[in-house]
């Protein structure tokens, strides 16, 4: 064998050498750590409620070993999964009238984690115990079947956020899940990086949505208060399709239908198929948490199937094959192929991955603000409305007047669209949806002529 081919060639193999060093402000999430302090000022949904049955669920979020349960009453409870007696696990307790009780030694405790009883003590070192003992609890709310938690310091709780997409008419709410074996800022990267789409779930093995995905088109980022979002503005035809992936800090995320729009049909200011939050389970696990959402301006009814969710997620089921995965990977291989936690040293970011270079850098300054004992931003409505969102699609009747666009064009339609959405902001939903699809038709008429 002729070794000179190999070295007149460019193999740089061994000379390559590749970072360990993990982002630790970023990627980690338990106690004590910067970016697990941050999450922890948040709701975050936890569970979907269907599944939880008579039984205690034992369950991790943020780095902690949690359980949920529902007592006889019907309040929800969150505890730390060790009893404070004997270290027994809860899992294995009693649900009660009120509250659970521990299977080792009978110790009572409420929702709050209040003791309500020790059993087999002296009558006054019971009163005693009521008084010195606590097991850790968080505050949880039942909304439209997901259980959500806050587990952040009790004396900065905020108010429940509820997003304008959770409150739309005419539109069924499906609770899902799906879990990821990497890093939640792997899985949040995604919302942020309109791009891949062109390619995971188009180019790459074959068609996931529409062939309509596989258009590369001009890409917007746009920064208001707490929302970052990501435009892809594309030619389909004589049509132009706005496709608007939004993250709401830290980890709410929408974007447009997965099967209703393929950019080929006019469409008017539809809205996201998945209200989500992605959440840690810990540093090298993450549930995604969310609604699918069906109905006029999401995606069709037909499609509110059990693999429905599964689809709108990542354009595959999630029981595949090694096989099938290669052949046609989804959002899980490409996040989960990174490793468990990515170093993003090794990475080269260009400027299609502008929206994931701002994400890192607003979830530092936020990150370092909690540190500081500061309040992080958080997302707020006006005039007691639910907080207003924005992703979705729209497709505009555009003709092309040349062979090619120009992306000067395209990016004004993209800022012209948005800054339509933000005039909307106060508006209750059925004048907003008005006021905004009247102005699409203006936009369409002006840029069309």
């Amino acid at each position: 064998m002729n070794v000179d081919q190999f070295v007149k060639g460019s193999y740089a193999g061994y000379e390559t050498r590749l970072s360990v060093q993990i982002d630790d402000e970023l990627t980690r999430v338990g106690p004590e750590t910067a970016c697990g302090e941050y999450l922890r000022r948040f709701w975050h949904p936890i569970f979907i409620a269907d599944d939880l049955g008579e039984l205690p669920v034992a369950l991790k979020i943020l780095g902690e070993e949690l359980i949920l349960f529902r007592d006889l009453s019907g309040r929800l409870g969150l505890v730390h999964k060790h009893c404070p007696h004997r270290r027994a696990s809860l899992e294995y307790g009693r649900c009660e009238e009120h509250g659970i009780r521990c299977c080792y030694h009978g110790w009572h405790f409420d929702t709050d984690g209040t003791l309500l009883d020790a059993p087999g003590q002296p009558q006054d070192l019971n009163e005693r115990l009521k008084h010195r003992i606590k097991l850790g609890a968080y505050p949880v709310v039942e909304y439209k079947g997901l259980i959500f938690s806050y587990m952040g310091p009790i004396n900065e709780i905020p108010e429940f956020p509820v997003f304008d997409s959770m409150e739309f008419e005419n539109m069924e709410r499906v609770p899902y899940k799906v879990s990821f074996r990497c890093n939640w800022l792997q899985v949040l990267d995604a919302i942020l990086d309109p791009l891949h789409t062109s390619f995971l779930h188009s180019n790459i093995g074959r068609v996931q949505f529409s062939d309509g995905f596989g258009e590369i088109g001009h890409i917007d980022y746009f920064e208001r208060s707490v929302w970052l979002l990501g435009i892809n503005t594309r030619r389909v035809g004589e049509n132009v399709w706005l496709r608007v992936n939004e993250l709401v800090m830290p980890n709410f995320t929408q974007a447009g239908s997965a099967f209703a729009t393929d950019g080929t049909q006019r469409r008017l200011y539809g809205r996201s198929s998945f209200t989500r939050w992605v959440v840690p389970v810990d540093d090298e696990n993450t549930l995604a948490l969310a609604w699918a959402n069906f109905g006029e301006r999401g995606d069709p009814p037909e499609w509110n199937t059990p693999e429905g969710p599964e689809l709108i997620e990542q354009g595959e089921a999630f029981d595949r094959n090694y096989e099938d995965r290669q052949r046609s990977p989804g959002d899980a291989e490409a996040t989960e192929g990174m490793g468990r936690i990515t170093v993003h040293k090794n990475e080269n970011l260009v400027v299609s991955d502008k929206g994931i270079a701002l994400m890192r850098k607003r979830l530092r300054e936020q990150i370092r603000a909690v540190t500081k004992n500061s309040t992080p931003a958080r997302a707020l409505g006006s005039n007691s409305l639910p907080i207003p969102t924005y992703g979705g699609d729209t497709v505009l009747r555009i003709p092309q007047t040349g062979p090619q666009d120009d992306e000067c064009t395209l990016s004004k339609l993209a800022h012209g669209f948005m800054e339509i959405q933000y005039k909307a902001d106060s508006m209750d939903e059925k004048e907003r949806v008005q006021f905004v699809q009247e102005k699409l038709v203006e936009l369409e008429i002006r840029v069309g002529d």
